[in-house]
């Protein structure tokens, strides 16, 4: 079985989104000043790097990472390559044939290339396009940006849908090594009580030929 880790390498240098809490760790102890262990303590938003979103991020009534359901972020997985001359996803992008009964779908847009370097370019989802997925059954969307919703996007009409069409977000997946086609994905949040998302360690497994 081959693994690819499409996850983010996180640390200070991972760039945040523009408000939120980047990442950074302080020592409390460490073996090179004599301590038994080094001993740090983490702080930063649960959306920086290959994160997931609880809908209460975006609904003040949504359920919170703890309530979501793990079986969502493992299983059979379509990534799919986009080429967009806009900074959105379209119904006119989407092959909807192609994704016809698959569950959980990622997107390779290339629009998000350097995750120490926030950009404000990166590819989003017009509300058409989730109404579009959701139409042909699908739960899961991951996408290799930051976000679901382009930056200059007024608000977060993408997050909406997303809510409204009872479906999941995956954001700033790793990508640009891996080529279109079925995988598995293991890419399980942590159980944060109350929390509005968590980073994951995202992984896709194929069968080696």
């Amino acid at each position: 079985m081959k693994i690819i880790d499409i996850t983010a390498v996180l640390g200070p240098e991972t760039a945040a989104f523009p408000g939120d809490q980047p990442f950074t760790r302080t020592f409390s102890q460490t073996i090179a000043q004599g301590d038994v262990c080094n001993l740090s303590a983490i702080t930063m938003s649960p959306h920086v790097g290959t994160h997931v979103d609880a809908p209460f991020h975006y609904d003040e009534h949504g359920i919170t990472m703890d309530e979501v359901d793990p079986s969502l972020y493992i299983g059979e997985v379509l990534v799919v390559e986009v080429h967009l001359e806009s900074d959105c996803i379209t119904v006119n992008d989407l092959v909807l044939d192609e994704l016809r009964g698959a569950t959980r779908v990622l997107f390779k847009t290339n629009t998000y290339p350097n995750t120490e370097v926030f950009t404000e370019t990166f590819a989003g989802f017009t509300p058409d396009a989730v109404d579009a997925l959701a139409k042909v059954g699908v739960k899961l969307v991951g996408i290799d940006t930051p976000s679901v919703d382009p930056f200059r996007a007024i608000g977060m009409p993408a997050h909406a849908r997303f809510r409204e069409q009872g479906m999941f977000i995956l954001e700033n997946v790793r990508l640009d090594a891996v080529e279109p086609g079925a995988y598995e994905l293991i890419a399980l949040p942590l159980r944060i009580k109350g929390s509005d998302g968590s980073p994951v360690r995202a992984i896709l497994r194929v069968h080696s030929s």
